[in-house]
């Protein structure tokens, strides 16, 4: 019988899953037979060094890049061979995005660009949702900012709003790329704890790509990645435990 993802408790898993860029002697293996799963309601933070793979596998989860050989599984709809259509829907309609560069569009207001996943997908917010979106906007500030344009609001402002944006349909996953990359130390912390926050009082499963111990410590699992492959697991951990992991890593390269 098989064992699906939900059987599991994991929003996202891959099998077997190996990526390989160019052929022949000029061959890049980003992935190399990888098998995990993120797990519901979880904060999971992927950590690894430049060219580890962890963008790659973040790719491959959301279903934003194909693997080599292996398997793919966002909840129990298998991703691995289905065609860029029907990606596009099932992104939309079960994935968040939170990114490094904000991604907001510049002419819409920030009201537009939080009920912007509800336009792509040509409807609009029902009345629950729009109770859940007043909700995540009040709590995250933004109350008095919903008629200003991006430019208008601060770098932390703004991916507070990516943030709004990537809750708004309750996703089955969120992804976050980078998330403070482009933050002060301060509005950094401040996000990373909205991420954090939203796992523990929303159940909203989080996968997070970063190199950054200070990052990893508000997740509540840390993967290690190094030449494409998952070298170690860790529960939540400290900044300094998770640096003293990557030191350790480094050495062993």
């Amino acid at each position: 019988m098989d064992i699906s993802s939900t059987d599991l408790g994991l929003v996202a898993r891959v099998a077997n899953a190996t990526k390989t860029f160019g052929a022949g002697s000029s061959a890049v293996t980003a992935l190399d037979d990888v098998s995990i799963g993120i797990r519901s309601g979880e904060f999971t933070a992927i950590m690894g060094p430049s060219g580890s793979g962890k963008s790659t596998l973040m790719h491959i989860m959301a279903g934003l890049d194909s693997v080599t050989s292996g398997r793919v599984w966002l909840g129990d709809t298998e991703i691995t061979a289905l065609g860029d259509r029907q990606l596009t829907v099932l992104r939309r309609r079960r994935v968040g995005f939170v990114f490094q560069a904000f991604n907001l569009v510049p002419t819409l207001d920030i009201r537009g660009n939080i009920e912007l996943p509800f336009e792509l997908d040509g409807r609009r917010p029902t009345s629950a949702e729009r109770e859940w979106i007043d909700h995540l906007v009040s709590s995250l500030g933004l109350t008095d900012r919903l008629r200003h344009r991006p430019h208008e609001l601060s770098g932390g402002q703004q991916q507070r709003v990516a943030i709004a944006r990537a809750l708004a349909t309750r996703p089955d996953l969120i992804f976050a790329d980078e998330p403070t990359g482009n933050l002060d130390s301060r509005s950094g912390r401040e996000v990373l704890a909205l991420l954090a926050a939203a796992s523990r009082s929303y159940g909203q499963s989080i996968a997070m790509v970063t190199h950054d111990p200070i990052a990893a410590g508000f997740a509540d699992r840390i993967l290690f990645l190094a030449d494409g492959r998952v070298v170690d697991e860790r529960a939540r951990s400290s900044a300094e435990e998770i640096s003293a992991i990557m030191l350790g890593m480094e050495q062993r390269a």
